[in-house]
């Protein structure tokens, strides 16, 4: 089981009230909610492996490079010599320290690396692993990954954790008509507002569902655009012809990466806290007793 573990806190901070207080004040809605979110998972699918896969870097240059407005409306601050700094809520920022803590302290591997995105240790695991990987995100960039003869699957949260749906190709295909692979090509011809990819004017979900039904892929699509048999439309072909250099750029930027240099770690779901006296002072620190308590029993084997 990977985590999108960003993606999981961001909801966790959004679905817990910031009434949840460490003694000193200080908001710790998401760290309780994001320990709860993994404990209901520990508890309804026992994984073997369980990995927090972070963004060490959330807008990495190389895609910055060939899409520049990748991303960018999310940049609070530009930085010359790392990541560039993500606008993040106030209260949400002090937080992810003790998320990351709390991780290390039960023992929950966390995989993140410079210059990649979560989305690229998940890809890069997945296509590693050898047996089934559940991969839980509230990011639906990751559908590309979904693969049913590998047993690939995306667990997409619609209510906390409890209410999950399970994303298969069978799934790909009814609300979107592709499968795993075919939904990247989806994606970068609609465009997507959220992360600043521009899409091909003109070309929305349905049309870019409907041109990939019939071409079978992105470049399928392009030969399409070359042959004047084809039936694009006249307003088809010319959109897509001039959108030719971002065509050439858009895979590399949305497709996850599946090479990253991972570093070495142990994915064991652990069946105990590994530093307990450490879970324990971190429980009272923040006032988290609850939530770490829930946790420890899922854990128990």
């Amino acid at each position: 089981m990977l985590l999108d573990t960003a993606s999981l806190y961001y909801r966790a901070y959004f679905g817990v009230p910031d009434s949840v207080k460490a003694p000193d004040g200080t908001p710790v809605n998401a760290v309780r909610g994001l320990l709860d979110f993994i404990g209901r998972l520990v508890q309804d699918h026992r994984p073997d492996d369980l990995v927090a896969c972070m963004d060490a870097d959330w807008r990495p240059h190389w895609r910055v490079e060939l899409i520049p407005s990748y991303k960018a409306h999310r940049v609070a601050v530009e930085t010359e010599t790392g990541p560039d700094v993500e606008e993040t809520p106030d209260t949400l920022a002090p937080q992810v320290p003790i998320i990351e803590a709390a991780l290390d302290a039960f023992g929950i591997a966390r995989v993140g690396v410079a210059g990649y995105e979560a989305d690229d240790v998940i890809g890069t695991l997945t296509a590693r692993a050898s047996g089934p990987v559940d991969i839980v995100t509230g990011d639906r960039d990751l559908y590309q990954l979904v693969d049913d003869a590998r047993q690939r699957r995306v667990l997409y949260p619609l209510k906390g954790v409890g209410t999950l749906q399970v994303t298969d190709e069978a799934w790909l295909r009814e609300k979107y008509g592709v499968d795993g692979p075919g939904y990247a090509d989806l994606a970068l011809l609609r465009g997507d507002p959220s992360d600043g990819l521009p899409g091909v004017p003109g070309i929305g979900e349905k049309t870019a569902a409907k041109l990939l039904d019939a071409y079978g892929s992105l470049a399928g699509i392009i030969a399409a655009v070359d042959d004047p048999r084809s039936k694009l439309t006249p307003a088809q072909r010319k959109r897509l012809d001039e959108s030719r250099p971002y065509l050439a750029v858009a895979p590399k930027v949305v497709q996850v990466a599946a090479d990253v240099p991972l570093p070495p770690f142990d994915p064991a779901l652990p069946a105990a806290p590994a530093q307990p006296e450490l879970v324990d002072a971190l429980a009272r620190r923040w006032g988290l007793s609850g939530a770490v308590s829930r946790l420890s029993s899922a854990l128990r084997p």
